[in-house]
């Protein structure tokens, strides 16, 4: 009989021994009781180790924008690893991180046109935090050193990102964090914005504690202000409409650096490359990652205004100007897969099929209302987030539960946080797809009730 190629043993066999992998932001022992085992995938699926088929409503982790397994994006990678496996960042680089670059900065609105690599979306983040406060250093203004998030924001895990993020969970176990930091309301009330279709009418004035922040703490010792520009992690809270803008005006009035966070809504989520096209907005920094490579390679990434690169600019020239970076900043299989990526999103049009799929979208998620312990659905781009009730004995138990039978029993992965089911499906997504979607989704809700 012939061997088996080692290809065909990873990715058809399922591993016999689970403990040595301590899994990332999940219960372990849940998991290894009752895994969900993923082999390979291809386009809007994902495939078991025995090769069932389980519909991706999640683009994995919000990443997996172009699909998955998109020819052109691994033929670019594999060429890539062929011609240069890895080349030094500092001091050194190779010709297409500057070629990746000019595409990012092209599609960014405004004179955000200066890109900084790094390898995630917690990096980017991180990284922003720091060329805040250095730009404020170098520009003779090195009291302002306070940084404000808002409640319910997720912005990576780095000890800046859980700082200025305001998800509990992620926090409580960390000590006292960085110091100087404060936080804005978040934008939900379900009181007020239930079974919203978009940006909910309620909540415009919440931008207006930021008023209230400053006046605490002197506009000279506020660095930056940042959000993403929709809440996704903590289970999708689409902006208030004229938040932003109300956002962006106070942060010009007090000479605040305005950071959106867009490491979920860049590329094509919400029907345009980046939120802030959306919303006509341009912050001073866009941290991006996940779907610059549609998730193949890790990356992500730092969006500047000129006049912060440029401020930094100046003094001897062979002086390091930014004393920053990651060994695989723009790392060749990373950006290989970007210029990929993005010829993938120009040529099929991708971030306008978003736009043009939203109102099906919407339409299809909110065909659950009414169904068991429904307690709220939003919708935007191609993002849905379903609320349920929890069980009296334990918070976030139905919502693991629908996770559970989703994958095992109605072949479709969910994302969950606390008890929201969210959907990010793949742009590649069809009417019918959105319609199995739903279909699916009604399953499980009422698989649990």
């Amino acid at each position: 009989m012939p061997r088996q190629s080692n290809l065909a043993r990873t990715t058809t066999s399922a591993p016999n021994d689970l403990e040595a992998f301590w899994m990332p932001f999940t219960p372990n022992r849940a998991f290894k009781k009752r895994p969900r085992m993923i082999a390979r995938a291809k386009d809007m699926h994902y495939y078991t180790p025995e090769g069932r088929a389980i519909l991706d409503a999640t683009a994995g982790m919000w990443c997996t924008n172009a699909g998955h397994n998109r020819d052109p994006i691994v033929a670019a990678i594999k060429d890539q690893a062929e011609e240069l496996d890895y080349a030094p960042p500092f001091q050194f680089a190779h010709p297409k991180s500057f070629h990746l670059a000019s595409r990012i900065a092209e599609l960014a609105p405004g004179d955000l046109d200066h890109v900084f690599f790094t390898n995630s979306g917690s990096e980017a983040v991180d990284t922003a935090l720091k060329m805040a406060l250095a730009y404020w250093n170098v520009s003779g203004q090195g009291s302002r050193t306070r940084l404000i998030g808002r409640e319910r924001g997720y912005h990576g895990v780095g000890f800046g990102g859980i700082s200025v993020g305001g998800i509990v969970g992620n926090r409580k176990m960390f000590g006292t964090l960085l110091a100087g930091v404060d936080h804005l309301p978040a934008t939900y009330n379900r009181e007020h914005q239930a079974f919203t279709k978009g940006e909910p009418e309620w909540g415009a004035h919440l931008a207006d504690e930021l008023e209230r922040i400053v006046a605490l703490h002197d506009a000279s010792t506020v660095a930056a202000v940042i959000v993403e520009p929709m809440a996704g992690s903590t289970g999708v809270l689409p902006p208030p409409k004229g938040y932003l803008k109300r956002l962006r005006a106070i942060c010009d009035k007090h000479g605040i650096l305005l950071i959106f966070d867009e490491v979920i809504t860049g590329f094509g989520r919400l029907g345009t490359a980046f939120a802030a096209e959306r919303y006509g907005v341009i912050p001073d920094m866009i941290t991006f990652a996940k779907g610059v490579t549609s998730g193949t390679v890790p990356m992500g990434g730092v969006i500047t205004r000129k006049h912060i690169h440029d401020a930094f600019m100046k003094g001897p020239e062979h002086v390091v100007e930014f004393a920053h970076g990651y060994t695989y900043s723009a790392h060749p299989l990373a950006v290989a897969a970007g210029i990929a990526t993005l010829d993938v999103y120009r040529e099929e049009e991708l971030f306008e099929r978003a736009k043009k799929l939203e109102p099906v979208w919407a339409e299809a998620i909110h065909g659950l209302k009414g169904e068991p312990n429904v307690l709220d659905i939003r919708t935007l781009g191609l993002v849905g987030a379903v609320d349920l009730a929890s069980k009296p004995d334990a918070v976030g138990k139905r919502a693991y539960e629908a996770m559970e039978k989703g994958f095992h029993e109605h072949d479709i992965t969910l994302r969950i946080t606390g008890e929201t089911l969210a959907l990010t499906p793949p742009l590649t997504i069809s009417e019918a797809q959105i319609g199995e979607v739903a279909d699916k989704l009604r399953a499980v809700i009422r698989s649990v009730a």
